[in-house]
């Protein structure tokens, strides 16, 4: 079985993503949806061993061994398309899920982008993350606001990821990529270290550890635009799970911290969209002096109201922002009420 052959159709269909798995036929997620490819072959362990050894270097290749799964990007050179992929063991089999990472960086016109997400890309500093569950495009949303940044500000923009999915090309501003195990050692190192390179905006595609947390807030509070993203459903679950991370006698300070630190969240998931596709439904917090003493004073259940009734400061909740498009004709009611469920 030729797996670059998959990824191309996987591409040529418009999936999201691919799924091998040995004794299973290729399967693609197209719209959200698993779908087998009819007329392959099943999937064998060879084929899998033989796509490594290929495409692994020496050091991914112990990695690997090391940890039983590696996370890596692959390029398909005759679409000019790039692939997020992880290589991992299931039942002794080798098994792999490669999401496609499109050659076009996105506007934010193009995926429908909340005006206030305009003006956050004016700051200077502070911390703006991005959350969501796994598949809901919290890669593409970030890098259509870098590119943004890129296109309208003269800055030193150096993005920290596992791996590099989105290729930016300096424009206006300077980019300077550099991925996991490649370029760096953790993110926490790197963003020890991170100063030393005189950026402006730093995106952190990932805070997945207290150590790198605290460091992402800290450079929030000196003069950096940070931006990052959490798997988290809510707006409110973000800031708890921000100072859950810490120990108890450390939270006190991480609330005032994130007081300060913080200027936006953006939740969002994807929803059918009619006609076929899907679109994004977003939360939007922005951190006024009311949802600062909120976070400050240990408040965080009453940070729903506040967005629900902070519209005058570019803030919604998933509800609202799901009648707005509704009201659009991008989805139907059915998909209003599944998307509060």
């Amino acid at each position: 079985m030729n797996i670059e052959e998959i990824f191309s159709l996987a591409v040529k269909r418009n999936a999201s993503d691919v799924h091998l798995v040995v004794g299973l036929p290729p399967i693609l997620r197209v719209d959200g949806l698993l779908q087998k490819i009819e007329g392959f072959p099943l999937v064998l362990q060879k084929d899998l061993q033989g796509f490594l050894e290929k495409s692994l270097n020496e050091i991914q290749k112990k990695n690997f061994l090391e940890n039983k799964e590696l996370d890596l990007s692959f390029v398909i050179p005759q679409e000019n398309t790039r692939l997020r992929v992880n290589i991992f063991w299931e039942k002794n089999n080798l098994a792999l899920a490669a999401r496609i990472i499109w050659p076009h960086i996105p506007t934010m016109e193009e995926i429908d982008m909340p005006p206030v997400a305009y003006e956050l890309c004016k700051l200077s500093h502070g911390l703006i993350i991005v959350t969501g569950p796994a598949g809901c495009g919290k890669s593409t949303t970030l890098a259509a606001m870098v590119e943004h940044i890129n296109n309208n500000r003269n800055c030193h923009i150096v993005t920290l990821e596992d791996p590099i999915e989105f290729v930016f090309s300096s424009k206006k501003s300077i980019v300077a990529q550099r991925e996991l195990g490649q370029d760096m050692i953790s993110f926490e190192q790197a963003l020890k270290h991170v100063v030393r390179q005189d950026p402006n905006v730093i995106m952190v595609g990932e805070m997945r550890d207290l150590e790198t947390i605290s460091l992402a807030v800290t450079l929030a509070e000196t003069g950096h635009l940070i931006f990052a993203t959490l798997h988290t459903p809510s707006a409110s679950q973000t800031v708890s799970r921000i100072i859950d991370v810490f120990p108890s006698n450390q939270q006190s300070q991480i609330r005032l911290q994130l007081s300060l630190a913080l200027k936006a969240i953006l939740c969002q998931r994807l929803i059918p969209r009619m006609g076929g596709g899907r679109v994004a439904t977003r939360e939007v917090l922005i951190n006024n002096t009311a949802i600062s003493n909120l976070i400050r004073e240990n408040q965080v259940q009453q940070i729903l109201s506040a967005i629900q009734t902070g519209s005058r400061y570019g803030m919604f909740t998933t509800s609202q922002d799901l009648k707005r498009l509704a009201k659009q004709g991008a989805i139907s009611e059915e998909s209003v009420i599944n998307g509060l469920v």
